[in-house]
């Protein structure tokens, strides 16, 4: 069996793409003040340039404590003139932009935001090394409202896509987990209860935005945490989500970034590299626990496809297939197997023209080797670590 052509053009939602590769989002490092700049716009130029159908920019919190740390671009009309320079640029080179819009919640770091981080409940947060606020019904509402601002704020930027982020125990995945939402109101208990707030917050953009752009859901598929989000309940939230007619395509993902990242990741475990871009003694404690944070799983390439496979079987819905896509036989594969798109994040780091050679020839794969160095640059702008080594 085989599917369409990974690299002919494609539809989503409202748009058209040039193929059917899009370059997943991952944080930038490089919006110091808040705010769009030169750096940003290059860094989402090479995989423009390089050949894929759409570019992600993240992350786009849709209010200020919303951001992991003060440095992170939240959606306000300051932003609105850096976003559209932004756009323009991507679209010169025949690339769609898609904005993924969302709210921190745990995973917030309040200390730098110096802003209350928010939760299900009231808990300890490892990252900000302070205690979490419980979300009250009326934040709720409100982060509500900010999703769909946000999304006008997108259309108005000149994005052609958003996508709502609803994975990695961020809030609204914080409040689909059973092991982090413990409520006892309409938000938590049964599961229809956990995502509610996830179909408002999709039903809110899907509303601002109406057919003018695509929007796209970014979903854990399971937590990778004992007690949390596992596929059974994932997979009725999917089926929520289709019924509701919000979302044009589903993003399946996976892991926790308050709990267990490198369970997304997979692949070699930095923690050394994490300890050197902090000062002591964060430094010296990274060195001696990061070894349980940073838990190590062996890579294999397409890892999240088997669970996917099972979201597929399930769904009309068009999906986006994400971790370890490096080479035209895994996007072919997924192709056959029925996702209409494929997502591709540390390849790209590594080699923003990759299309290019794999066009060229179907047998060439990644540089990349899931070192997993980039990571810990984030603080200070994203980045391939061997290329830049390379190139010394």
């Amino acid at each position: 069996m085989t599917g369409p052509d990974v690299f002919a053009p494609a539809q989503l939602g409202p748009v058209r793409l040039r193929n059917r590769v899009i370059k997943a989002a991952t944080f930038e490092g490089r919006t110091p003040q808040a705010l769009v700049t030169d750096e940003l716009i290059e860094y989402h130029l090479r995989p423009a340039r390089g050949g894929v159908g759409m570019t992600t920019v993240a992350y786009c919190a849709v209010s200020p404590e919303g951001r992991t740390d003060r440095h992170q671009l939240w959606m306000r009309p300051e932003a609105v003139p850096g976003l559209r320079r932004l756009t323009d640029a991507v679209h010169a080179e025949g690339c769609a932009a898609s904005a993924q819009l969302g709210h921190a919640g745990p995973v917030a770091n309040a200390a730098s935001t110096g802003l209350p981080a928010l939760a299900p409940v009231r808990m300890p947060s490892p990252l900000g090394l302070r205690m979490v606020r419980a979300a009250t019904a009326e934040d709720l509402a409100r982060i509500v409202r900010a999703h769909a601002d946000a999304a006008r704020i997108a259309a108005e930027s000149g994005f052609d896509a958003v996508e709502i982020h609803f994975g990695h125990n961020y809030l609204a995945s914080a409040f689909l987990s059973p092991l982090l939402n413990r409520r006892r109101d309409r938000y938590g208990g049964s599961l229809a209860n956990r995502a509610r707030l996830a179909r408002d917050i999709a039903r809110a953009v899907r509303d601002a935005v109406g057919g003018r752009l695509a929007v796209l859901a970014k979903l854990n598929m399971d937590d990778g945490v004992p007690g949390g989000l596992w596929l059974d309940e994932s997979l009725q939230v999917a089926r929520w989500l289709e019924a509701d007619g919000s979302v044009d395509a589903l993003e399946l993902t996976a892991g926790s970034s308050l709990l267990n990242p490198m369970y997304l990741f997979t692949g070699d475990a930095p923690v050394r590299e994490f300890a050197a871009a902090f000062p002591q003694p964060v430094r010296a404690g990274i060195r001696l626990a990061g070894r349980r944070f940073l838990r190590e799983y062996p890579y294999r390439e397409a890892y999240l496809l088997d669970r996917a496979r099972q979201f597929r079987a399930e769904l009309r819905l068009p999906l986006v297939l994400l971790g370890g896509i490096t080479n035209r036989r895994t996007m072919d594969l997924a192709m056959a197997d029925g996702f209409a798109f494929v997502a591709l994040a540390r390849a790209l780091l590594r080699e923003p023209g990759l299309l290019h050679r794999l066009r060229a020839d179907p047998d060439a794969r990644s540089l990349c080797v899931h070192c997993n160095r980039c990571m810990p640059t984030i603080y200070r702008g994203t980045r391939c670590v061997l290329t830049a080594e390379e190139s010394h």
